[in-house]
Parts: C-alpha cells; sequence; structure tokens
C-alpha cells in the first residue's frame, strides 16, 4: 500500500465540565500509517473573541475546512452554540461537498459541549465528558473514573485523561494542549 492510499491517522480529543470550570485538551501526534508524521500538532483552539472552545479529529484539511464553516454559523447566529452547531450539521449532512469530508468537532462554550459529525449528530454528553478520535475510547473513560474518584478540577481531568490515553493508543502522543473556560 502506498502512502497516498494510507489514512492519516491522528488525535484524540477530550472535553471535562467539573463545576464552574470545562476544558477541552488534544493530543500532538498525527500519523500516516505507521509512520509518526508530526508530534506537536494544535487540534484545540479558542476561537478569537469568543468563549468557545473547539477541538478536531480527522483528515485536517477537513477539519479546517469544518472549523471555517462553523465559525461562520457561530457568528451568523450571535455566538449561540447549539444554534450554530444545528445549522454546521444539517449542512454537512446535506451538502454534496461537505457530505465527503472525514472529520469529527467537539465544541464548548462556559455552559454546553456537543460533539458534532457528518452524519448530522449534535449530541451534548451526559455525564459532562465527551472525546473522540483514535484515542476517544480510552481518554473517556479515564475521565469518567477521574469525575467519579477523585476532586481533581475539569483541565486536570483533561489532561491525565489524554495522558493515559497516550500510554494506550499509539496514535496519541503526550504532547497535551489544555484550554479552559470558566477561570
Amino acid at each position: 500500500m502506498d502512502s497516498f492510499s494510507q489514512r492519516f491517522r491522528s488525535t484524540t480529543i477530550v472535553a471535562v465540565r467539573r463545576g464552574d470550570r470545562a476544558a477541552m485538551a488534544g493530543d500532538g501526534q498525527v500519523s500516516l500509517g505507521q509512520t509518526v508524521m508530526k508530534g506537536h500538532a494544535r487540534k484545540v483552539r479558542r476561537l478569537p473573541d469568543t468563549d468557545v472552545l473547539v477541538g478536531f479529529a480527522g483528515a485536517s484539511a477537513d477539519a479546517f475546512t469544518l472549523l471555517e464553516r462553523f465559525e461562520a454559523k457561530l457568528k451568523q447566529h450571535r455566538r449561540n452554540l447549539f444554534r450554530a452547531s444545528v445549522e454546521l450539521a444539517k449542512d454537512w449532512r446535506t451538502d454534496r461537498f461537505l457530505r465527503r469530508l472525514e472529520a469529527m468537532l467537539v465544541v464548548m462554550d462556559p455552559t454546553t459541549t456537543l460533539l458534532l459529525s457528518g452524519t448530522g449528530d449534535v449530541i451534548e454528553p451526559d455525564e459532562g465528558v465527551i472525546a473522540i478520535g483514535s484515542g476517544g475510547p480510552y481518554a473517556l473513560s479515564a475521565a469518567r473514573a477521574m469525575l467519579r474518584h477523585t476532586e481533581l478540577a475539569a483541565p486536570e481531568v483533561a489532561r491525565e485523561a489524554l495522558r493515559i490515553a497516550s500510554e494506550v493508543c499509539v496514535y496519541t502522543n503526550d504532547e497535551i494542549v489544555v484550554e479552559e473556560l470558566g477561570t
């Protein structure tokens, strides 16, 4: 199999809420097949002039396209995170070009956390934590356990969940970026 037919594998993103604090963390690894192509990618961002965090997993160009579309929807809907998310998900599902994009987004503001997918999903987690990407199940499990059995704040839970995922998932590294809301 040549490198062009291999898939980029990248990312673990986890978003955590505890009390009045919220945090999103992402690792820095981008892999092509069995090769680490980059170790310090930044996949969690605070949108300019907002209290909105976005994390993305999947094909990088697709994720950046979705990120730009999400920013436009957020501006169009006066920073209403839920409305902007639903409108992006509708476009993503119905637009011929967007339907082909292979990425997922997690978006978060001081009160809401949502997962957005190309199948039209807009999901708000029940337990204050959500994770996506190749190491997502590991980070999600670790974060849920810490929320249930420790008093760690949201940023520490997010960072430690990513660190644990990096020990298990070969597509996740320990170059962790954490962004926080509600400090």
